[in-house]
């Protein structure tokens, strides 16, 4: 009894016997990202374990996080996913309440990262990602992310967008690179508006920068490791750095909104996702990078994935208040300094 909804609120899909647990249905709010996967291995077995409906709407955001604060009052959906800093944004707008861990299952399973990643139980995470350097092994060296502006790679050289969420945690690695690691990342910024005549674009979707990789434009730009794989079947000698300065990235994770009216499934549901069960096949479909430290792969898997403890422990991942208090200012710096 799957049923999806885009933002716009159509209906695409709605399987017949809506009688039967009419009174049993759980709305979630997730991103539109694989959602054909999503449907066999997640909503379509929960929904023969529950005997209930799922209803599923997608969209981007802005246009969630919107709808969930617009309904606030007399909410719709009952759980949603989203960014660590969308998550507090929601929980700063009264929109979401603290998780009861103890009736999720497979809580302890999860890594430390995982587990209370906004403090107060506010959220739970799923899944994660490194973001690092992708580059031409055979072309130029990575050892920092300061070697992003080296001379070999003037002009051959993507960086991502302020606004995306690539843009500020690849920023704040390059202010680590150069001895200024401080939450404003103006050090950054500046040495990135130094260098923005060598650059070939600040890019806004993965698959842009990974068309320019392919036709060899670029030699380098930091990504999501959720987009290795295009970049590993290139034909090209590609290397995924490991700066001395480390790897950064990003999580996303699960909330409970306040008042929410299937609460009971919310939870049910939560729990059937961060399974091993589910979490391994997630991971095996290179959906996503799983949150459960008891999910297990193959090599040729976990290649494509932000894999095994001691990757996630090495991951530096911005503060969500951190982001939160200051993109605006971000955008300012940076829009003053290389332009939108």
């Amino acid at each position: 009894m799957f049923k999806k909804l885009m933002a716009s609120g159509v209906a695409l899909a709605a399987l017949s016997g809506a009688a039967q647990a009419a009174d049993k249905t759980l709305v979630i709010s997730v991103y539109g990202f694989a959602q054909d996967a999503f449907k066999e291995i997640v909503y379509d077995p929960f929904e023969a374990q529950c005997g209930c409906e799922l209803v599923v709407e997608t969209g981007n955001s802005v246009e969630r996080l919107a709808k969930l604060e617009a309904r606030k009052d007399d909410p719709e959906i009952d759980m949603a996913v989203m960014s660590t800093h969308d998550a507090l944004s929601a929980s700063r707008k009264g929109i979401t309440q603290p998780i009861d861990v103890s009736r999720l299952s497979n809580y302890d399973k999860l890594y430390d990262i995982a587990k209370d990643p906004l403090g107060d139980n506010l959220a739970v995470g799923y899944t994660f990602y490194a973001t690092s350097i992708a580059y031409r092994a055979d072309e130029v060296k990575i050892e920092s992310w300061a070697d992003l502006f080296q001379d070999k790679l003037k002009g051959r050289v993507a960086f991502p967008n302020v606004s995306t969420n690539q843009g500020p945690p690849a920023l704040y690695m390059v202010g680590k690179a150069i001895g200024d690691d401080s939450a404003d990342l103006k050090a950054a910024i500046a040495e990135v508006a130094k260098n923005k005549d060598d650059i070939v674009t600040f890019y806004e979707r993965s698959s842009q920068v990974a068309q320019l990789m392919q036709q060899e434009e670029i030699l380098a730009a930091p990504i999501g490791r959720f987009a290795w794989g295009a970049y590993s079947k290139m034909g090209f000698d590609m290397a995924w750095a490991t700066p001395k300065e480390g790897q950064t990235g990003g999580m996303n994770v699960m909330i409970l909104t306040k008042g929410a009216k299937n609460e009971d499934l919310a939870y049910d549901f939560m729990d059937f996702w961060l399974s091993t069960e589910i979490q391994t096949k997630l991971a095996e479909a290179l959906v996503d990078s799983p949150a459960n430290s008891e999910v297990k792969v193959s090599d040729e898997i976990a290649e494509n994935l932000t894999y095994g403890a001691e990757t996630v422990e090495s991951l530096q991942l911005l503060d969500p208040a951190v982001i939160l208090d200051n993109r605006e200012t971000w955008l300012s710096e940076w829009n003053a300094q290389i332009g939108q």
